[in-house]
């Protein structure tokens, strides 16, 4: 047994426990002791049930040892988003407010993943309550990326994007409203997929009806996480957008042929977002890659008239019902720029509300017509690369002030409005040596071609094998 068990796939880890190679209690205490090495350093995981992973990975044991039926998450360690409930375990949601909180009950993305097979080990960290993609709170502190620990790991799963990279754990789950998967895959070169809305379902949602926030999930290759988007995808009575799709057929990921395939390469999202120049350089060769590979590539980009409205208008009238009686009752337990985002919520019309859902609307059918000529948009996950662990969000980007913790960001949730999958995939490094992911879309409810798309990007660049050179703290 050697630590390099740890950054092996999912698949392998699966394959390897159902042979016999390993036990789940030896995967377990692999992945503990990696926990123990490293986490100290990026602060990724924040609550540990290490006696109930135990008994769970010799439950897993025994019932291999049986000959009973294996889930397809067989003996996976995990951790899980901290705004994911899970029973009889803390989840904070990254707020001082919920620092003693303990569920009776898994949210359903947990329950799926545990029915699976798969062995919980804790937490991963959030930005409070989820707002904003950069994960620190006065609960847990700051997640650093492992590829430098002094830089961002995104958010708002960025706990679970440095969970990934470190080698914590193999798989991971997370949510995406403004870009919570793709930001974090992008600044720690893992992958991170936004699922077309109610392919992941979530009866949970307070808000069931809103196709902005959507779960979904993120791992170290394309391979793995379309085998837990298998497990966590598929059709709920009490989720009203659920999809009734199987999701068995997305398990198994072919490589997609992209010859004459059409693709359309929208560096700054028809000038609406400012780009750093260090990221495009990063991603003008990924873009020619598919060049090189047959594709037609040219300029282009879906019409995104009235997006960045929309979604901060929708935004911010959903931050206002779920927290806004709770911020009006506890104003000093709220980071600024998460009670301004509510605030802004408090002074919508219905009217408002009502024309940023027609706008939503109008961008999906717009976006319908656009992927009737072209097959793929690449464009930028991050406008940033990961940036100072200790600032709350990047000022300026080459110069160009950004006035709010959301501006920088857009490349992301400017896509989230036209309700499409989207998916964060390893493009390469700065000079510096800093992750920088490309975001691959394609037609609603499209993901089988996506994943094709990206594993055949993937197996072409192989940055997503390159792992961090990781320093314990002594």
């Amino acid at each position: 047994m050697t630590d390099a068990l740890i950054f092996r796939s999912a698949r392998d880890l699966t394959d390897g426990l159902r042979r016999g190679d390993f036990s789940a209690r030896e995967l377990l205490a692999e992945h503990l002791a990696q926990i123990e090495r490293i986490n100290p350093a990026i602060n990724a995981v924040v609550s540990m049930d290490i006696e109930g992973a135990e008994l769970a990975a010799e439950e897993a044991d025994r019932r291999c040892a049986a000959g009973e039926p294996l889930g397809p998450l067989h003996g996976l360690p995990i951790s899980y988003k901290d705004t994911h409930a899970t029973a009889g375990m803390t989840t904070t949601y990254g707020s001082s407010l919920h620092a003693t909180n303990v569920p009776d009950r898994d949210d359903e993305i947990v329950h799926r993943i545990q029915a699976a097979g798969a062995i919980r080990i804790g937490k991963t960290n959030v930005p409070e309550f989820a707002a904003g993609s950069h994960s620190f709170n006065s609960v847990f502190g700051t997640t650093r990326n492992p590829w430098a620990v002094g830089r961002s790991a995104g958010g708002s799963s960025g706990g679970a994007a440095a969970a990934l990279a470190a080698g914590l754990q193999p798989i991971a789950d997370g949510t995406d409203m403004g870009g919570s998967l793709r930001n974090p895959a992008s600044f720690c070169n893992v992958v991170g997929l936004r699922p077309t809305p109610g392919r992941v379902p979530e009866p949970g949602a307070a808000i069931g009806f809103s196709p902005l926030g959507v779960g979904g999930p993120m791992a170290r290759s394309v391979d793995d996480l379309a085998l837990l988007l298998s497990v966590i995808a598929g059709p709920h009575p009490d989720d009203p957008l659920s999809l009734s799709d199987d999701p068995a057929a997305l398990q198994h990921v072919t490589t997609a042929d992209l010859r004459r395939m059409r693709v359309a390469w929208a560096p700054t999202l028809g000038d609406r977002v400012r780009v750093e120049q260090q990221v495009l350089t990063v991603l003008e060769p990924a873009v020619q890659l598919f060049e090189s590979l047959g594709a037609d590539v040219e300029p282009a980009c879906p019409d995104l008239t009235g997006a960045d409205e929309a979604f901060r208008t929708l935004r911010a009238s959903q931050f206002d019902l779920l927290w806004g009686d709770l911020l009006a009752a506890h104003p000093d337990a709220f980071k600024p720029d998460l009670a301004w985002n509510i605030r802004q919520g408090q002074g919508l019309t219905g009217r408002d509300i009502s024309a940023a859902f027609a706008e939503l609307t109008r961008l999906h059918r717009a976006a319908n017509a656009f992927f009737d000529h072209y097959d793929v948009l690449l464009a930028p996950v991050s406008q940033v690369a990961p940036f100072d662990a200790d600032l709350l969000w990047p000022a300026e980007i080459d110069g160009v002030p950004q006035h709010s913790y959301l501006d920088w960001m857009a490349s992301s949730y400017l896509i989230s409005t036209i309700g499409v999958p989207a998916i964060s995939v390893p493009a390469g490094f700065t000079p510096n040596g800093l992750p920088v992911g490309l975001q691959i879309v394609t037609r609603a409810r499209t993901e089988k071609k996506l994943l094709a798309v990206a594993a055949s990007f993937e197996a072409a660049t192989n940055h997503g094998r390159r792992v961090p050179q990781l320093d314990p703290i002594s």
